[in-house]
């Protein structure tokens, strides 16, 4: 009968093995397939986008434009937006430019990874969950051991500025033994570790530091993206005032080409009643034929143009898209206007509010703090070190951790100054880069006081040269009425009125080169000193001083 009884237990016994064995694949397999892909990118994207928010900052402009796309953009998704005549406005480029430039969604990109890097760096210092589930069968001479057990707990570092780190932890062990006496534990332990540096740089300071500069890493990647989005907007915007300049050449070629035509047809007709030498004609058919070719390349270069800047916006170069002329037309309205700040007080805001100055400005008080603790690492290393665990009562108490029979330590760890080879070069690279973040530092305070002088004068230049082109373009317009009349009265020369010609469309390019070339020079200007922000839809507005 007990041999019996001992071959129906060591057959259940089996049966519970494979019974456990496969119940554990079943929940292995079952977490291993843990959450979806999307579940981990939403939560990725949910941490990545709070920590942006949480670090952007007023004066970087309104929190917009950030985001990256679920995919690259496409010919199909871009063309989308663009309104039914193909006809593009100013703010409707730059916000498809900002949407779905290629270089733009780099840089996003670029900024997200900054953000995800440092939920990693956070990560190592947050609650950290484990656990594991087990399940063994054993047979040998003295007979089978079947158990099955599971563990689990959390673990977690707290860093602080003064250099204090401390590791808690809490973990739960269960246990069920399945041949002989079947029994079953169930118990916990709580452990914690601390360390405190009384002397040098040892403890937690290295951690902390690594962490504050993961932090500020990201601040830096913030303002880097908001002075590249300024920079974006006013190329882009630059872009499209040159794409309607090179289309309003062609009208101007075009015109000038129609009046040729005009004017060789009435000499053609005078040199056939013999009012006007041969000559003539052949003189205006010369600069007739220079019109033309002139024309056609005019056509060409605005037809490029064009198509690189569609590429610029992620448009196929073959879409049907043009810009809107009436933007050059409004941007003549507005005219010129003079600078509303002095030099001095230009200089002034841009040393005060450019984000690239505030990101070398920063990156020297980082070095300021490295060889701080890279000094500290030179001498005694002397740190305040202890350590507790307390475990549950025995059996199943596992609720119960008895803590007057727990286990603890208190006691000092040191480092004698014996051997700092390391520590030394350490320190020397430290004062070297100290020194190279200051000259940087000094060399970007001439560089951008040397910018915004030069914008400043560029901005001056350009409305003087307005008014100077508007001058020339009067004079040029009634030198030709001049001509004409002086041509028809016989007093006049072929020659004279096809250079006064040749000269009115100079002018005319001239006019519409300076206009072009101040709002352009005044878009810069407004970047360099810092007051340019960038809207939610991609545009511009000034800030207020």
């Amino acid at each position: 009968m007990t041999t019996e009884w001992r071959r129906c237990f060591t057959l259940c016994g089996a049966g519970h093995a494979i019974l456990l064995a496969w119940g554990l694949c079943v929940l292995v397999l079952g977490m291993a397939g843990g959450c979806s892909r999307e579940h981990y990118k939403a939560k990725a994207d949910e941490e990545v986008y709070k920590i942006i928010e949480n670090k952007w900052q007023d004066d970087f402009g309104q929190v917009a434009n950030y985001r990256i796309q679920d995919a690259d953009p496409n010919e199909v998704a871009v063309l989308e937006v663009v309104p039914p005549g193909g006809v593009l406005s100013l703010a409707e480029a730059v916000e498809i430019a900002t949407r779905y430039s290629r270089e733009y969604q780099s840089q996003k990109e670029s900024l997200y990874l900054a953000a995800l890097d440092l939920t990693l760096t956070r990560h190592r210092y947050a609650p950290q969950w484990f656990g594991t589930f087990d399940a063994t069968y054993a047979r040998n001479a003295a007979g089978e051991d079947i158990t099955a057990g599971a563990s689990g707990g959390v673990n977690q570092t707290f860093l602080f500025a003064n250099g204090l780190q401390m590791t808690s932890g809490l973990a739960v062990d269960w246990a069920r033994f399945l041949t002989g006496d079947p029994q079953t534990t169930l118990g916990s332990v709580l452990t914690s570790t601390l360390a405190f540096p009384l002397l040098g740089s040892g403890a937690g300071l290295s951690a902390w530091e690594n962490l504050t500069q993961a932090e500020r890493n990201v601040l830096y990647r913030i303002r880097t993206f908001n002075r590249y989005r300024q920079t974006f907007v006013v190329s882009i915007i630059s872009d499209y005032y040159r794409v309607l300049q090179q289309r309003e050449t062609v009208s101007i070629q075009e015109a000038s080409y129609r009046r040729l035509v005009e004017s060789t047809n009435q000499l053609r007709m005078e040199v056939e009643v013999g009012q006007r030498p041969a000559y003539d004609l052949g003189e205006a058919e010369q600069r007739l034929l220079s019109a033309e070719q002139s024309l056609v390349s005019a056509r060409q270069r605005y037809e490029q143009t064009l198509d690189r800047f569609k590429i610029r916006l992620a448009l196929p170069s073959d879409a049907h898209v043009s810009l809107d002329p009436n933007e050059l037309t409004m941007l003549a309205d507005l005219g010129i206007s003079q600078p509303e700040y002095t030099e001095a007080d230009a200089t002034e805001l841009a040393l005060t509010r450019r984000l690239d100055l505030a990101n070398t400005r920063d990156g020297l008080y980082d070095a300021e703090r490295k060889l701080e603790l890279a000094a500290k690492g030179l001498g005694v290393q002397l740190n305040l070190i202890g350590s507790a665990n307390v475990a549950s009562e025995p059996e199943t108490k596992f609720a119960s951790l008895q803590f007057d029979e727990g286990r603890y330590q208190l006691g000092l760890e040191a480092d004698l100054p014996l051997d700092r080879k390391a520590e030394r070069n350490a320190y020397r690279e430290s004062l070297i880069t100290v020194q190279q973040r200051y000259r940087n530092y000094d060399e970007q305070v001439d560089e951008i006081k040397l910018g915004v002088r030069q914008a400043y004068r560029d901005l001056a230049e350009t409305a003087e040269s307005y008014r100077i082109q508007q001058i020339g373009l009067n004079l040029a317009q009634r030198r030709v009425e001049v001509e004409k009349l002086s041509l028809q009265y016989g007093r006049g020369t072929v020659r004279l009125l096809l250079d006064s010609e040749d000269a009115l469309v100079r002018a005319q390019n001239d006019v519409l080169g300076a206009l072009v070339d101040h709002m352009i020079a005044k878009l810069s200007f407004f970047r360099d000193i810092g007051v340019l922000q960038v809207r939610p839809d991609g545009m511009w507005e000034q800030t207020a001083q």
